[in-house]
């Protein structure tokens, strides 16, 4: 009998946030057992606000000392030697993840095929977690939210831009980002609240900003950045974090994605869920300012 289930997912929040149906149908297919999520401790605070987890771990603070929590079923989300390791030396009866990075110490392997991009990565998620029979009819990203937070942008029609992603291959211009801020409080009654982290944000000036562009970058966790965004009538990104964490919240994106990078179009990372655009080529330098506007249009009509 499942007691006690382990899922571990160590690596960043957007990642993590597309796990959230799998960790549902673990839940739902095991409901006595009690369900412990090991993550980064940047995503603590994020993983805590997932309605099915009954407990957050930091996984660098459990990995070395997994056997006195004596789980019956743990699920490696993400493969990493270490990771396999570990659970194999707990001696966990049941051990599932992908056949890759020392995966033959797993007892249940799904070979990884995400390189391909053929499907969203939420669903290769489930197809995993499918290896213990678990699935779910709730495939949203849902999460709890404090309603107590940024209660002074309600009823406001605001647009999240967030102009930075981790990998300078899926970057479009930061000068972009602000050229489109403008123009969305020029063009619309919409108000702009710049959001995320950044080191060295500061060189990055505002220009000729109006009180309407409102600069919360690097003022929020991610956390209250989860209520910010389901105040806001739409995100503005490229492929980063809060893409999924705006989709988690029932906010619209309009999303800037390159379609040549193999594993990392839209097709797989792309915002989960109705109701999103998807803007994606070759080139991002090729998506203009007034293409983004118009898709802007198209949702805060």
């Amino acid at each position: 009998m499942v007691k006690k289930i382990l899922v571990i997912r160590s690596d960043r929040f957007g990642e993590f946030l597309l796990n959230i149906p799998a960790i549902r149908a673990l839940k739902e297919a095991y409901p006595q057992a009690k369900l412990s999520l090991a993550v980064n401790p940047v995503v603590c605070e994020l993983a805590a606000t997932v309605d099915c987890v009954d407990e957050v771990l930091v996984w660098d603070q459990v990995k070395n000392n997994l056997r006195k929590h004596k789980f019956d079923l743990c699920v490696v989300l993400n493969p990493v030697k270490e990771t396999h390791w570990a659970v194999f030396r707990a001696g966990i009866p049941v051990r599932v993840g992908y056949d890759r990075k020392w995966g033959f110490l797993l007892t249940h392997k799904l070979k990884d095929t995400k390189d391909q991009a053929k499907r969203h990565e939420v669903e290769y998620n489930l197809e995993l977690v499918g290896l213990v029979d678990a699935k779910t009819l709730d495939k949203t990203l849902k999460i709890k939210v404090d309603d107590n937070l940024f209660r002074e942008f309600i009823g406001q029609k605001i647009v999240a831009i967030h102009p930075f992603t981790s990998d300078p291959l899926k970057q479009w211009p930061v000068e972009r980002f602000m050229d489109l801020a403008r123009k969305i409080t020029q063009e619309t009654k919409a108000k702009v609240v710049l959001v995320g982290r950044v080191e060295g944000w500061g060189q990055f000036p505002l220009g000729a900003a109006s009180s309407e562009i409102i600069d919360l970058i690097n003022k929020t966790s991610l956390a209250e950045l989860a209520v910010l965004l389901k105040r806001c009538s739409l995100l503005v990104s490229g492929d980063s974090g809060p893409v999924h964490l705006a989709a988690a919240v029932g906010t619209p994106v309009v999303a800037l994605f390159r379609n040549d990078l193999p594993g990392k179009t839209a097709r797989r990372w792309g915002p989960w869920g109705e109701g999103h655009i998807v803007i994606e080529k070759g080139s991002l330098e090729d998506v203009s300012v007034d293409e983004v506007m118009e898709a802007v249009k198209l949702k805060i009509r």
